[in-house]
């Protein structure tokens, strides 16, 4: 088996979305900080209810897919379609936006920790246009699987654990997405297969940890070269970071706010869609 090690690193950047909810951009709109398929990586956290009680009020999204991943605090989403669902700790929440989609999320606390974390991740053009939906994923639905060395929790993908072939709460899809939350103890060491056709890299979001000696960077998207091995080690205090990988779409990306299409043109479309009512016809 090949190790992956670390290919580039991309900091995450300090800004504001939604309503002015401060939140850490690494994945971001640009060519050079992306990893195909995916487009965008957020981290929010704040113990500090001015940081994020005015939320993501409603806004539209066309051409990709966002997944939102709770590990602290509670968040209620609805949509257009009249769907409506409560995120809790631990809790996942799958939005296929498609052809497009009107949605909104707002913290449903006023004190107390809020945190989680908001990946884009692209479909591919003959996907685009397809209906919109989404899924909420519970935390007792998550697979957690225990390990020497941690734990993993598999949102999506699958991966060959201690002999077995473990499905996480999503799987399949063209892109094959692969997302997992890792635990590791103080001084700990997990390995993981990584199927090799995938594109992979990890996010640090807590204590410290390193890949073939090299430190990972936190709250920044370390993107990793190709292998079908993933060696992780933990530091004196553990670690917990986010492993997310995906099989490339070789597409041009043409971004324009919360719509990703594949031309200009497109996108045009898409304005024209959304100011006369039809993107969510």
């Amino acid at each position: 088996m090949t190790e992956r090690t670390i290919k580039r690193v991309i900091p995450a950047l300090e800004t504001s979305d939604g309503a002015g909810v401060r939140i850490r951009r690494s994945l971001r709109q640009t060519q050079l900080v992306r990893m195909d398929p995916f487009l965008m990586l957020d981290e929010f956290g704040s113990d500090q209810p001015q940081d994020y009680i005015a939320g993501f009020p409603a806004h539209p999204h066309r051409g990709f897919e966002t997944v939102t991943y709770m590990i602290e605090g509670h968040m209620l989403h609805e949509d257009h379609l009249g769907n409506r669902g409560n995120l809790r700790n631990g809790g996942v929440q799958w939005m296929t936006a498609g052809r497009g989609i009107v949605h909104s999320e707002m913290p449903q606390q006023e004190e107390g920790m809020m945190r989680g974390f908001q990946l884009w991740l692209n479909l591919p053009a003959a996907e685009k246009m397809k209906a919109a939906g989404y899924r909420d994923i519970q935390p007792e639905d998550i697979p957690r699987i225990a390990l020497d060395g941690g734990e993993v929790r598999l949102i999506a993908g699958e991966l060959c654990l201690d002999g077995q072939l473990r499905q996480g709460a999503v799987s399949g899809g063209s892109t094959e997405p692969l997302y997992a939350d890792l635990h590791l103890g103080a001084g700990g060491t997990l390995a993981l297969p990584v199927a090799a056709h995938l594109n992979a890299m990890v996010y640090l979001y807590e204590g410290s940890a390193s890949i073939c000696g090299h430190g990972l960077t936190r709250s920044a998207a370390t993107v990793l070269e190709a292998g079908d091995r993933l060696v992780l080690e933990a530091g004196p205090q553990g670690a917990q970071l986010l492993l997310i990988g995906g099989r490339p779409i070789g597409e041009p990306v043409v971004q324009y706010g919360p719509f990703v299409m594949n031309s200009r043109e497109e996108i045009e479309q898409t304005l024209r869609d959304y100011q006369s009512g039809r993107l969510t016809a």
